[in-house]
């Protein structure tokens, strides 16, 4: 019984590691697309 707690345990911590990861994937995608967008507006304001 203690080994089936054991591999429940390291398939529980997967699975918040893995929605840990995509969460941080999104954030850095959503925030990579801002920066993206507020460097063009910046490039586009500055005089040539």
């Amino acid at each position: 019984m203690k080994n089936l707690k054991a591999g429940q345990a390291q398939t529980e911590n997967a699975l918040i590691l893995m929605l840990v990861g995509i969460t941080v994937i999104g954030a850095l995608t959503l925030l990579g697309l801002s920066v993206h967008e507020t460097w063009h507006t910046v490039i586009a304001a500055m005089p040539r």
